[in-house]
């Protein structure tokens, strides 16, 4: 059954999350974030985010990996540590051999709240229920990541308008 990796890039917090399609319906596996220390060098985080991305991949072998697009942002040295971080996750997935889609933060409120304007609360709370969660994920970034992957699955599968 394929098995997507969805991952929301953030320069000190970087959230991954992991869901099958199973066929009948997308299955939770697991989920987390890769933080680095607030006082870590940029070269030196976007490595430490690479290599736990290698390990996550490696460990995991998903098919896909679904990332969040950039959105357009006042504050343009965060646009780009933001487009760093992406690099690197780009260049990880790639290298690991797999294939990757990208979404847009509007594309991926959409599909897991029936709304592109939906806020942080409002995907947690649905990614929540659709994924039938006994735990609230720790933070918005792994949220985020899990909303992100069900969106790659809902796309791939056809099935977004089943839903709304």
């Amino acid at each position: 059954m394929p098995l997507t990796v969805g991952v929301d890039p953030g320069s000190y917090v970087t959230g991954y999350g992991l869901l099958e399609n199973n066929g009948r319906e997308i299955v939770y596996l697991d989920s987390g974030v890769i933080k680095i220390k607030k006082k870590t060098q940029r070269a030196e985080r976007l490595l430490q985010i690479k290599d736990k991305l290698d390990e996550i991949l490696e460990k995991y072998d998903p098919d896909d990996v679904a990332v969040e697009t950039i959105f357009m942002s006042k504050n343009v040295k965060s646009a780009f540590s933001l487009a760093e971080v992406r690099g690197v996750i780009l260049l990880s997935a790639i290298q690991a051999g797999k294939r990757i889609f990208e979404y847009s933060p509007r594309e991926v409120k959409c599909s897991v709240t029936g709304t592109g304007a939906a806020n942080k609360t409002q995907v947690a709370v649905m990614v929540g229920k659709l994924l039938k969660l006994n735990k609230k994920p720790a933070t918005t970034d792994e949220t985020d990541a899990l909303a992100i992957a069900f969106c790659h699955i809902l796309r791939i599968s056809g099935k977004l308008g089943e839903l709304f």
